[in-house]
């Protein structure tokens, strides 16, 4: 029986977590993880069909909530309007990378390897994520004049939200906090805003929002 609390199968997803995120999925055995989890073996087999089965739990575990933060902020387009949308979807965003960061990490470092099997499991996870923010971007910035192409501001904004999880050591370093603090995600928000502001000409984005600790999460 597992120590950890939960069942079986939980304890199976949280040593996997964060011996991936340790050691990385090639380096992780199934040994290793069955030793964290205080499990025999075989019940990896039995609910992951293998080491392959449970990281495609991992990764659906990271992108299914991510991706409803963007999708429930496309569903309020036609009653609220945009730049509100995209400020809480990035919002929603930091937080939930911020309250499961080990997993962040890791899913955010595999696709960075663009290994084979990664691959094969996030391309269509990757697709709705740019349908998305291509619809929250649009929404905003579609009465402006851009010197750039959306593409290319959906590309940055992807690259802005992904770094204090894969390079959280130099936020530290460079901000003296780490993302996984509150004030973190409102600060990192709001410089999001203003960049976006910048981009748009709109004074809207740099409007305060609901704090990290108020947006649900």
């Amino acid at each position: 029986m597992a120590t950890r609390q939960g069942t079986t199968k939980e304890a199976i997803v949280e040593a996997a977590i964060e011996l991936f995120y340790a050691k990385g999925y090639k380096g992780t055995t199934i040994r290793d993880i069955a030793s964290e989890a205080n499990i025999n073996p075989a019940n990896i087999s039995y609910y992951f069909k293998g080491k392959q089965g449970l990281l495609e739990e991992c990764l659906i575990r990271f992108f299914e909530p991510y991706l409803k933060c963007l999708e429930e902020e496309i569903g309020k387009l036609d009653k609220d309007q945009a730049d509100h949308c995209l400020k809480r979807a990035i919002k929603r965003v930091l937080v939930f990378q911020s309250e499961h960061k080990l997993l962040a990490r890791f899913v955010w470092r595999e696709i960075s390897i663009d290994s084979q099997t990664s691959r094969e499991i996030i391309s269509s996870y990757l697709m709705k994520e740019r349908f998305f923010l291509k619809n929250l971007i649009h929404g905003t910035l579609k009465e402006q004049k851009m010197a750039f192409p959306i593409s290319m501001l959906i590309i940055q904004l992807k690259g802005i939200l992904m770094m204090p999880y894969v390079n959280s050591l130099y936020v530290s370093e460079v901000w003296g906090m780490g993302p996984h603090e509150p004030y973190f995600i409102d600060k990192y928000h709001s410089v999001i805003c203003k960049w976006l502001e910048s981009w748009s000409g709109s004074q809207t984005f740099v409007k305060p929002i609901e704090s990290a600790a108020s947006i649900g999460y």
